[in-house]
């Protein structure tokens, strides 16, 4: 019998444990660790820091769904990993293991400039359930005595997608309340241009963008670096102020301490190395899901940018990694499988939305893709809105990606994993992130 750890239970641990679930025996445990008693459904953050969803309408309880699909839940905090021993620590136990996946989505990095975060900083997030209603807190009291507003990525991000449409959805919102004409905003991107999205843009989204804050009178600042806040401002790197009574700055991402703190496990940002099925490159018994691992920069940009890893890019790496797993403890046969990271993003502008879909999501060397494409529309916004419902049905009925919607994506010509080539699994050389 093997022990097959996954660490986090987020976007990519809990599809990544009931798919491994679903293709390994009852012969062999699946323990999953979470140091959050419930999943959130991330994308819906924005909704919640502007008072439009709240928080229990996104969340399920892990105690509840997870144990009835045969699956070890363990509620506690992961503090260390030993990949040499194969052991996890945690506050009240030591867990040994056959087999990790680390998923445990990023930690922001709230330290990169002075000022930085809900918590001991004066900007906003909406990159997690606690921050998002801080985030409502503030958005209720700004309601109260509005001024300016500033949203934007700090130099370093990585996921762009949630500053667009938070900046938008706050149009859309001060526009309903009557307040728009009093509140001048202000949207400051580390992105070489806007709707670069660390991935070098993609068909239209340059313009798109563009188009998308001219006609909502939101200014644009393009290539700009951050470099610290203060209650009332934000001061750029070249020395300009930016009034401000409301701040939202998506942070840069790294790994968990606990990844940081293992010897050559991690980069130095805590970014996990893998290879085409990824696995570890140095550890056979480690492999990671979503946000953590490493991804190739699209390019050199004059402010440091990261590359997003997206919802069903994260899908795609769970179905490959309990594929690969379930190959090692020979529970099944045939070549190994590495996710195609193809992605589909939906974005919620209020009264608009946009829909991106990217065929891959990183182009190539000369900066070409299979397809990439972009629509907008209203009904982007009650595609997202579905498409929430449905993700949160999967995860209650213990589903990854059913063979329905597998079809579906085949149908389309949207593949989600394909076999390794043999000789592209020995390649060890570390992605940039």
């Amino acid at each position: 019998m093997a022990r097959i750890v996954v660490i986090g239970a987020g976007l990519g641990g809990l599809p990544s444990a009931y798919e491994l679930r679903h293709v390994l025996p009852r012969e062999h445990q699946v323990v999953l660790i979470s140091n959050q008693p419930t999943f959130t459904f991330v994308p819906s953050l924005p909704w919640i820091a502007l008072g439009l969803k709240t928080l229990d309408q996104i969340q399920l309880d892990l105690a509840t769904i997870v144990p009835q699909q045969g699956i070890e839940l363990i509620l506690d905090s992961v503090t260390a990993i030993d990949p040499q021993r194969r052991q996890i620590t945690l506050k009240d136990q030591i867990l040994a293991y056959d087999y990790a996946v680390i998923a445990t989505g990023p930690e922001l990095a709230l330290d990169a400039l002075p000022g930085l975060g809900p918590e001991g900083g004066y900007t906003q997030s909406i990159c997690n359930p606690h921050h998002a209603v801080l985030a409502g807190e503030a958005w209720q009291k700004f309601l109260a005595d509005p001024g300016p507003i500033v949203v934007g990525a700090a130099p370093g991000a990585s996921c762009f997608g949630p500053a667009y449409e938070f900046a938008f959805l706050i149009h859309h919102v001060l526009k309903q309340k009557g307040l728009r004409a009093q509140v001048p905003i202000t949207f400051i991107t580390s992105e070489p241009y806007a709707g670069h999205l660390g991935i070098g843009g993609m068909a239209d989204s340059r313009w798109l963008m563009r188009k998308f804050m001219a006609s909502r009178e939101i200014e644009l600042m393009e290539n700009t670096a951050i470099a610290r806040f203060e209650p009332d401002a934000v001061h750029l790197a070249d020395g300009r102020t930016i009034p401000a009574k409301f701040v939202m700055v998506l942070p840069p991402f790294r790994g968990p301490r606990f990844l940081r703190e293992a010897p050559g496990l991690t980069d130095a940002k805590g970014f996990m190395p893998v290879l085409p099925t990824y696995r570890h490159p140095d550890f056979e018994s480690i492999y990671s899901v979503g946000v953590i691992t490493q991804l190739k920069a699209v390019e050199e940009t004059p402010i440091p940018t990261g590359a997003p890893k997206v919802g069903l890019m994260t899908e795609e790496m769970a179905l490959s990694v309990a594929h690969n797993i379930a190959l090692e403890l020979g529970v099944i046969s045939g070549a190994q499988l590495k996710p195609t990271l193809q992605a589909i993003c939906f974005a919620d502008f209020g009264n608009t939305g946009a829909l991106f879909l990217a065929d891959p999501l990183l182009p190539d060397a000369e900066g070409h893709r299979h397809r990439a494409l972009t629509f907008h529309g209203p009904w982007v916004s009650w595609m997202k809105l579905g498409f929430e419902q449905y993700f949160l049905l999967k995860m209650r009925m213990g589903w990854t990606i059913p063979w329905f919607e597998r079809w579906g994506f085949r149908a389309i010509g949207l593949p989600l994993v394909e076999r390794v080539q043999p000789e592209s699994s020995l390649d060890l050389s570390p992605p940039i992130v």
